[in-house]
């Protein structure tokens, strides 16, 4: 009898769990559908294509609800690390939008995720910007790329006052030492286009006056 009411247990676990193995399944592709979304809507920002991220972003949440809302009743799937991963992608697709059109900057709470996983996703967000960056000086437009970087340097000494073990934060400690490497080389990419730009500058009135005693 002991053994019958054992196995009758067993069975129900292992029901319970063919139940959680299949979400998991689910939320892992779904997971990679949300992050699909979030690459694309920000690769419409670095193409200025303003309407298209934000429609890119309005879908970027409707997968985000469609992999969270079955995870309600299973704590162990939410806050797995592909989970959380996805949703810091939701983050910093939506925080770089707002940097760079001026918009509000949303919630953890409008984005419904937890505090260390924003936290994840504005370090992200931060990273990105080194490439609105590198863009604008590439085009020879230095003075739009230093706001980028003072976007940066402002985040960065946000986070590095957010002193917690992994444990609550989530590594963020880990991506806040990358924005640190990530600003420093872009610092010192502007100072070289800056110094590089005043050298032109400098060439080209010294050629003006040349060209001025010549005739």
């Amino acid at each position: 009898m002991a053994n019958d009411e054992l196995a009758d247990i067993v069975d129900a676990v292992i029901q319970e769990m063919e139940q959680i193995n299949q979400l998991r399944d689910a939320t892992l592709a779904r997971s990679r559908q949300l992050i699909r979304a979030c690459a694309h809507s920000i690769r419409a920002m670095h193409r200025h294509e303003v309407d298209q991220a934000r429609s890119m972003l309005a879908d970027a949440r409707d997968a985000a609800q469609a992999m969270t809302a079955p995870l309600a009743d299973f704590p162990e799937l939410y806050y797995t690390g592909y989970t959380q991963d996805a949703l810091k992608e939701v983050v910093e697709a939506h925080l770089l939008f707002a940097f760079i059109t001026g918009e509000p900057l949303p919630t953890p709470t409008e984005l419904k995720v937890t505090g260390a996983t924003y936290l994840k996703g504005l370090s992200e967000a931060a990273t990105e910007m080194r490439r609105f960056a590198l863009d604008l000086m590439r085009r020879d437009q230095v003075d739009a790329a230093e706001p980028f970087l003072q976007r940066m340097d402002d985040i960065y000494a946000l986070l590095v006052t957010v002193d917690f073990p992994d444990a609550v934060t989530g590594g963020l400690r880990r991506q806040t030492d990358v924005l640190r490497g990530v600003l420093e080389r872009t610092r010192g990419d502007l100072t070289m286009a800056m110094r590089q730009e005043k050298m032109r500058t400098a060439l080209e009135r010294f050629e003006a006056r040349i060209q001025a005693n010549e005739s």
